[in-house]
């Protein structure tokens, strides 16, 4: 399936980096390095020239934190979705959110897709892509609300559960009138999943690339790569390029990450074994 994006579409060949800018000052990989408009606007700079084709932008951390109103969240967004839509008027933009007031506010500012990372928790979020025409990402969060931590999980079977859930979500957005084209899946990794759950996903991940829908991995240096290793988070770049390897290889289209560049050419090479491109 091609997958569309605001101007840009994808074939079913094309690895897809998505590099992540967080207009946070407390974000849990950079601590708040691009949290100030000139930084994130230098971090995008060097994205697009690592040849991302999505920027990612967010306004919340993930995790608990001092509450962010919805109004400072759109502050801190748009700011940069303005800039960005100027500077590179082809790149895809995307807003990491799941209030459907901030996402209308940042597709308005120019933003192409809403990255919902909670599941659906705002069922209006999918109403917004369509109104639109904008894409969508449906995610696996294990029914937990925004910015919570989770206790005593298990699934009988982690991958049905999330196959289950992501079909629910991307049928119910087509039904509001999101494009199918522009619908992209994601597992989730360590939302509400342990370690071993997460390795499991990786490990299972055809099961969910053989369907209909686009999957994106968002694995760049979380929690199940740092326990895995027992590494701290400064120290996890060669397992989170060994994780996109493996997800690429397996059929997963779309690569949340931090460093760009590292995962342009990590990917590059998956590709050329992939389609036996050669420089030669």
């Amino acid at each position: 399936m091609t997958l569309r994006l605001g101007s840009n579409e994808f074939d079913d060949n094309e690895l897809i980096v998505m590099a992540v800018v967080n207009r946070t000052p407390d974000s849990f990989y950079d601590k708040g390095s691009t949290y100030q408009l000139h930084d994130a606007i230098d971090q995008v700079d060097s994205a697009v020239a690592s040849e991302a084709q999505i920027i990612d932008i967010g306004g919340v951390k993930a995790g608990p934190g001092p509450d962010v109103s919805p109004a400072e969240e759109i502050r801190r967004v748009n700011s940069l979705i303005s800039v960005v839509r100027e500077r590179h008027p082809t790149v895809v933009i995307s807003v990491d959110t799941w209030r459907a007031e901030v996402a209308e506010a940042a597709i308005v500012a120019g933003a192409d897709m809403i990255n919902d990372a909670w599941g659906g928790y705002d069922p209006d979020v999918a109403r917004v892509a369509a109104k639109y025409g904008a894409g969508l990402v449906c995610t696996h969060a294990g029914g937990l609300p925004p910015r919570t931590m989770f206790r005593d999980i298990g699934y009988p079977d982690v991958m049905a559960d999330i196959r289950a859930a992501l079909t629910a979500l991307a049928e119910r957005a087509v039904s509001v009138g999101v494009s199918r084209d522009s619908i992209m899946i994601d597992p989730g990794h360590d939302f509400r999943k342990t370690t071993a759950h997460s390795l499991e996903v990786t490990r299972r991940l055809g099961e969910l690339t053989s369907g209909p829908w686009p999957v994106l991995v968002a694995v760049s240096n979380k929690d199940f790569i740092g326990e895995t290793l027992d590494l701290p988070v400064t120290q996890r770049r060669e397992g989170t390029l060994a994780t996109l390897a493996i997800c690429a290889q397996l059929g997963a289209r779309v690569f949340r990450v931090h460093n760009a560049a590292q995962a342009r050419r990590a990917l590059d090479v998956v590709s050329a074994m992939r389609y036996s491109r050669s420089h030669a």
